[in-house]
């Protein structure tokens, strides 16, 4: 099987190469700078191409040409969830950029959503649970979905739609709460500002996400809406402590320093049971 990988360098993107190639995949990666890819043990591996997926003069024909699937994981201006230039211009260019790669004969396509897809809404959500997005990411996601799914009506395709939920591991953003509390350990600072630690989030390693979404792509039947997620809720304070734990740091914890978000609950997860039965049989082997 060979993969269209965009976003190849981006924190997810470098992790699916891995996870596909250990699966035995070919796998073409695209990102826009080559230096960066570079630096990754994957690179001697893989098809790399340098180039913008949004440029109007890319040729996207020749891109695609011998892929069996498209993983789309492209989408800059992360962690700005609020920026309008979510659908403002990410949007359009995304929609764009697969249909154009449908057209020109890719078959199955597997995007990233998010768990902001679910907006506002609170405790366990799954597959079923109605998207009510309330930031301009979300919605932007929520709507290229949409706007994918009738793309399939004038043009069959496999679309596999994996909403991410909170990730972590190596080349995640540097503003990220794990990566702040590496930083804060590594310069033995005395005191880790924090808020009061008390919201439900569903985290979920980089490594096995990556897997699960090579496992989706494997999956070649499945058409829909997946969440990638780990199904169980652990409050931050508990991760805060575990990698705390971890690492056998002794950093006072300032809890209450920072105020709750207001763009997300202060308490939700993803159900995984879908996840669960599609990868399930492979995982028992």
């Amino acid at each position: 099987m060979k993969v269209l990988v965009t976003g190849a360098t981006g924190f997810v993107g470098r992790h699916l190469v891995a996870a596909l190639l250990a699966r035995g995949c070919q796998v073409r990666a695209v990102a826009r700078r080559e230096e960066p890819a570079r630096e990754l043990p994957w690179f001697d591996q893989v098809e790399f191409v340098a180039a913008d997926v949004y440029a109007e003069a890319l040729d996207v024909v020749a891109l695609v040409e011998d892929v069996d699937a498209l993983a789309h994981l492209a989408w800059p201006g992360l962690p700005n969830y609020q920026a309008l230039f979510h659908f403002e211009h990410n949007l359009m260019a995304d929609y764009q950029f697969i249909k154009e790669a449908v057209v020109a004969g890719v078959g199955q396509v597997l995007v990233t959503g998010t768990c902001f897809e679910y907006g506002l809404q609170s405790g366990p959500l799954d597959e079923q649970t109605a998207p009510q997005p309330a930031n301009p990411y979300g919605l932007a996601k929520n709507t290229l979905r949409l706007f994918l799914e009738h793309l399939q009506r004038e043009h069959p395709f496999t679309l596999q739609w994996a909403r991410l939920f909170y990730l972590y591991g190596t080349g995640q953003n540097p503003t990220s709460l794990l990566a702040a509390l590496d930083r804060a350990i590594d310069t033995q600072a005395p005191v880790f500002d924090m808020s009061g630690g008390e919201q439900l989030r569903d985290y979920l390693a980089i490594e096995t996400a990556s897997a699960y979404l090579a496992g989706l792509l494997s999956q070649r039947e499945f058409n829909g809406v997946v969440n990638c997620s780990s199904g169980e809720p652990v409050s931050v304070r508990a991760l805060v402590e575990a990698r705390l734990r971890e690492r056998g740091a002794a950093i006072r914890l300032n809890l209450g320093h920072y105020p709750y978000p207001t763009h997300e609950p202060m308490a939700f997860w993803g159900v995984a049971e879908r996840l669960q039965t599609l990868l399930g049989a492979e995982h028992d082997a």
